[in-house]
């Protein structure tokens, strides 16, 4: 069975942000494109410190309809960005 581009394997009860279950690809969560966009686009920003993480955060919500915590949201910004040393504002 080919697994379609930009699916990723379910490694836990989690699903991440962007992401969904397919049903006919068991075991892989489906990409949600608009979800990724936004979701990159706010880390871009919160990571040159155009937005802090509750304006973050909002943004998703009212984009995608899907929440996010701030604590996830800084999370994915040091994993992707390498912050881990700065601290992100959550103002």
């Amino acid at each position: 069975m080919k697994i379609p581009k930009g699916y990723i394997k379910k490694l836990s009860s989690t699903i991440p942000f962007g992401y969904e279950l397919d049903k006919d690809y068991r075991g892989y969560l489906k990409p949600i494109p608009d979800q990724i966009e936004a979701l990159e686009l706010v880390s871009q920003m919160i990571s040159d410190e155009e937005i802090s993480l509750g304006i973050g955060v909002d943004y998703l919500e009212a984009r995608t309809d899907r929440r996010m915590s701030r604590e996830g949201l800084r999370l994915h910004v040091n994993k992707v960005y390498g912050r881990e040393e700065r601290q992100l504002s959550t103002g």
